[in-house]
């Protein structure tokens, strides 16, 4: 855990879905990226003037699963899938965030993409979340 945390910049809100977290944990990678919501314009004069459009951060966790079972594969789609749950990049869910403990809430930030590779295994390279408060 870091000494400071996503959780920390973000506000407690209630998610869509609140019937099971999404809690398979990620096998290949966990990156977190965040920014604001700003637009810096460049004068010709080499000036910035810098627009903030919202004082609240944007963050996002990609998650990554080289080799699947079957049923947590099928978890994952479902969540994706199931429009009483995450409804693609339409509804927000929990999320159990495997290294600083958390519960945040979230939505998928992008198309789905899950390749079955054999032996009843899958793969999903990579899957970007939105992180919108917990």
């Amino acid at each position: 855990m870091a000494a400071k945390e996503m959780r920390d910049y973000i506000s407690n809100i209630t998610a869509d879905y609140t019937g099971a977290n999404f809690t398979v944990k990620p096998q290949a990678i966990l990156i977190e990226d965040g920014e604001f919501n700003q637009v810096v314009h460049a004068g010709d004069d080499n000036s910035e003037e810098v627009i903030t459009i919202a004082t609240e951060p944007k963050f996002y966790a990609t998650l990554g699963w080289n080799a699947l079972s079957e049923a947590d594969a099928g978890t994952i789609f479902d969540f994706y899938f199931d429009t009483g749950k995450g409804y693609g990049m339409a509804r927000t869910f929990q999320w159990e965030h495997p290294s600083d403990g958390h519960t945040y809430v979230v939505r998928f930030a992008d198309p789905l993409t899950r390749e079955y590779i054999k032996g009843g295994l899958y793969t999903y390279t990579e899957i970007r979340l939105r992180i919108l408060g917990y």
